[in-house]
């Protein structure tokens, strides 16, 4: 072979071979600080693999990616843009990441990759500061932003998308809308999504959920977390693993050394939250976790335990007693009326929806048609705002005797076992009943985002709380949007099915109106 096929031989294989490429000219930072040649570790082979698969059968690549933490994911997307508009023309790739410091150190990797590369081989910079790459003669350029306002990125025209820590963006639902409108759907464009999970109900968790069922043209990659060479240590002599920790070392194959590190990471967070430390954490799964649905159905600070709402979603139970809808009238702002009805022990057997309407007699209708077709022994509605609209004209239309006003910021009432002083309003005790109703054997609706709404309350300084009176304080709603960007509509539904007791004792679905008169009180 000459020198000439041998160099046509190596460009090619550089162009077309990104193991080869990162291999031979792409440097990176070590965990232990060391600059070394990069080559790509399991998840990072995988997560190619992946990739290309897709570009190769769809001329494209669309993908939404679930991990553990620091598993070099990011690290892997960035050579492999660098490596797209090394070999390619009229690129633009275009990176949005949760915060500064996250932005700032991908920035730094990429020119790290373009400063490190042989000479040989390095392409000329038309511009080069602590935001933009752009490289001459070749239209490509290389440009780094944080999620904040909802204008980030909307002006771009972008080939190459990198959304990192999604799940952690602010305004992410108008920061994803706003980055595919930018993005062009022509072949060699590529749009990758990934991040560690935060819970239940926001757009990266609906994304990966949809990736995963097949309802998107997204495809859904997991990679658990000991897939990373790093992530293992030897264990102390005198370490004996629990009952626990023993199952999960079998149910995902560990070895001794992954074990013993997976235990050391998590007693560190189960102190910080305040759990034992006999079993893998919920932080700990969240962060690290072994499968998908591990790391989704793991918030661990939630006022009501997201482990009640993930048995209450695969439960079977027979509905028995008095049929109550809970309603929380909202008209935009961010906001949507969140029904569901209740019987005894089983929530959702009728009615499970959010309703988006701006004209509130619309929704009053809505209403009159659940009373009609189901015939409730009562329906509650949360008058502390607009909803005093919609309780009114129901009671002009003659449904007085079936629809109670409640009042989120009123008094609580002190029913049960429960006094008025151990609640700062009724929204806080109707929301404690919904919590210890959770914690029993009862069945809800399988949906996302009924389980994002119940576990949306979390424990924390101006989250919930007990004040200095002892009083019992739900987040508001405001602070669990400005949190997760989605108000708890569905769950301030199912808390108000907890308003008033009923006296009524009746069987699913046959319940009838006179039967409820010579019934049981209860709630």
């Amino acid at each position: 072979m000459t020198d000439l096929q041998f160099d046509r031989e190596k460009l090619r294989r550089l162009r077309d071979d990104f193991g080869y490429f990162a291999k031979h000219m792409l440097r990176i930072r070590t965990k232990a600080g060391k600059i070394e040649p990069f080559q790509l570790n399991q998840a990072q082979r995988y997560l190619h693999e992946r990739l290309e698969k897709q570009r190769r059968e769809t001329g494209k690549v669309r993908a939404i990616i679930l991990k553990g933490r620091q598993m070099g994911c990011s690290t892997y997307l960035q050579g492999r843009f660098y490596w797209r508009m090394w070999g390619g023309k009229g690129l633009n790739a275009f990176i949005l990441t949760h915060e500064q410091p996250a932005t700032d150190n991908l920035f730094k990797m990429t020119k790290r990759y373009h400063d490190l590369v042989p000479d040989w081989a390095r392409h000329e910079t038309a511009a080069s500061n602590a935001k933009e790459l752009v490289f001459a003669g070749r239209e490509c350029s290389y440009a780094v932003a944080t999620a904040g306002t909802k204008e980030v990125g909307r002006s771009s025209t972008v080939q190459l998308l990198h959304g990192s820590e999604v799940a952690f963006w602010p305004n992410a639902e108008d920061h994803v809308a706003g980055l595919e409108q930018a993005q062009s759907d022509a072949a060699g464009t590529e749009r990758v999504f990934e991040s560690t999970a935060n819970g239940i109900g926001n757009v990266y968790q609906r994304r990966y959920k949809a990736a995963e069922r097949g309802d998107s043209t997204d495809i859904a990659i997991f990679m658990p977390w000991y897939w990373d060479d790093g992530y293992t240590a030897t264990p102390a002599a005198d370490w004996i693993a629990g009952k626990k920790w023993q199952e999960y070392q079998a149910v995902n194959n560990l070895t001794d050394g992954q074990l013993y590190w997976a235990f050391l990471k998590n007693r560190d967070m189960a102190t910080a939250t305040g759990q034992s430390d006999d079993e893998p954490c919920w932080k700990f799964k969240q962060e690290y976790p072994a499968n998908a649905d591990e790391a989704f159905q793991t918030a661990g600070n939630s006022f009501i335990p997201s482990n009640h709402v993930a048995m209450a979603r695969v439960r079977s139970i027979v509905p028995q007693g008095a049929l109550i809808i809970g309603v929380d009238p909202a008209r935009g702002g961010g906001d949507k009326t969140g029904v569901i009805d209740r019987i005894g022990r089983k929530m959702g057997n009728h009615i499970c929806a959010t309703w988006d309407f701006d004209d509130l007699m619309t929704t009053a209708g809505h209403v009159v048609n659940l009373i009609k077709r189901y015939n409730p022994a009562a329906v509650n509605i949360d008058v502390g705002g607009i909803g005093a609209g919609v309780y009114d004209r129901l009671a002009e239309l003659g449904y007085g005797d079936v629809v109670n006003a409640v009042n989120f910021g009123s008094n609580p009432i002190g029913v049960g076992p429960t006094g008025d002083e151990l609640y700062a309003n009724r929204r806080a005790e109707m929301w404690d009943n919904l919590r210890d109703w959770m914690g029993g054997d009862v069945q809800i609706p399988n949906i996302d985002s009924l389980h994002a709404d119940l576990t949306a309350p979390a424990w924390g300084k101006g989250q919930t709380r007990y004040s200095s009176n002892n009083e019992l304080v739900i987040e508001p709603k405001d602070s669990i949007r400005e949190r997760y960007g989605f108000s708890p509509d569905l769950g301030d539904a199912a808390a108000l099915t907890f308003a008033v007791p009923i006296a009524a004792h009746v069987m699913g679905d046959d319940y009838h109106e006179e039967q409820g008169r010579n019934a049981t009180t209860g709630y």
